[in-house]
């Protein structure tokens, strides 16, 4: 910043007033923190069985094209039914995208990070298809959809903003996917795999399906963000509706080191820089771009501070030793569970 010929601490305090202290600015931040936490919880639960999902961004373009097609196709609905559809809608099109490279990955063995990066330009050009044609709406001067109707759209926690529900579903969704990877055989038997593959084949997991069901469920949760894109903000489809959600999705979920505990107060300070940029350059002149640099700096240093710290160098050598806990701790869970539960 000083480089550029602004003061640094002017820029840093008008940043976090923008973003964090000021009504509006706050209900921008809320806005684009939603997307970005599924987006990041879709690389974090894979991350946690050992697979990089870098497809988020694809996943998140065929969710909100699968909520569009069944918002416009879905009859007269109590408010909230059919919203929760459309959410559904939205999740199996993210599953059924990042169940590919799931499927290849598990029983092809086909990298993984090829496949779900090359298949976001698939669902981005997928989608631009789409509301250029079969989904234009009649008349329209850009490609977009026709709205969605108004019961189908989610309610505004922040009135006068645009900060809709859809930030109360996904911070519940953190939570959850949090005390499910934590707390159940599931969870336990993912984490094994994401340590030792041998240790897991060995305590009786089924590989294949975990890393299977790893990718669905990423993929499903990216697929909401792009639904709740949809039903909370936009309330149609346009062609590059997301501003690259699904990539910082992966900045913020190595921001907290892939710990679901975490995940929420890094997407909310990604959140935060995405909103205040515009604040941080009206009041010091700071281009916007910077800001972006800025993101790219936190991931290096965090990087940095993960591989070079005595912590990640202990963890290394006391993987065996986590592996051999998390079968014993699966066995224990499968032992004390009755059977037909």
């Amino acid at each position: 910043m000083g480089l550029s010929g602004a003061s640094p601490w002017p820029a840093y305090q008008a940043l976090f007033t923008t973003a964090f202290a000021d009504y509006w600015g706050f209900a921008s931040t809320l806005v684009k923190t939603c997307p970005i936490l599924l987006a990041a919880l879709a690389v974090a639960v894979p991350l946690r069985a050992g697979l990089f999902n870098i497809g988020a961004e694809g996943q998140i373009y065929c969710g909100a094209l699968f909520a569009t097609l069944a918002g416009l196709a879905l009859p007269e609905l109590p408010a909230g039914v059919g919203s929760c559809l459309v959410m559904l809608a939205a999740m199996a099109g993210g599953a059924l995208w990042a169940g590919l490279p799931g499927y290849l990955k598990a029983y092809r063995g086909v990298n993984e990070v090829i496949v779900t990066l090359l298949l976001n330009f698939v669902a981005i050009q997928m989608v631009s298809w789409a509301v250029s044609g079969p989904l234009m709406a009649q008349g329209a001067p850009y490609p977009y959809s026709d709205e969605l109707a108004e019961s189908l759209r989610l309610p505004i926690v922040l009135p006068q903003t645009d900060a809709h529900a859809g930030i109360v579903i996904a911070l519940g969704l953190a939570v959850l996917v949090h005390l499910h990877l934590r707390y159940t055989a599931h969870g336990h038997a993912l984490d094994l795999v994401g340590r030792n593959l041998q240790a897991a084949a060995y305590a009786g997991v089924r590989v294949r399906r975990e890393l299977l069901l790893a990718m669905l469920g990423g993929g499903a949760l990216a697929g909401l963000a792009g639904g709740l894109e949809v039903l909370g903000l936009k309330y149609r489809l346009f062609h590059l509706f997301s501003p690259g959600y699904g990539f910082d999705g992966i900045v913020v979920a190595f921001m907290a080191a892939a710990n679901m505990a975490w995940l929420p107060v890094a997407a909310l300070l990604m959140g935060g820089l995405k909103a205040a940029a515009g604040g941080m350059q009206r009041a010091v002149g700071v281009p916007g771009t910077l800001v972006d640099a800025l993101q790219g700096l936190v991931v290096i240093f965090i990087a940095a501070s993960h591989g070079f710290s005595l912590r990640a160098m202990r963890e290394h050598w006391a993987g065996a030793r986590r592996a051999q806990g998390s079968a014993q701790k699966l066995q224990t869970t499968r032992t004390a569970t009755p059977k037909g539960t």
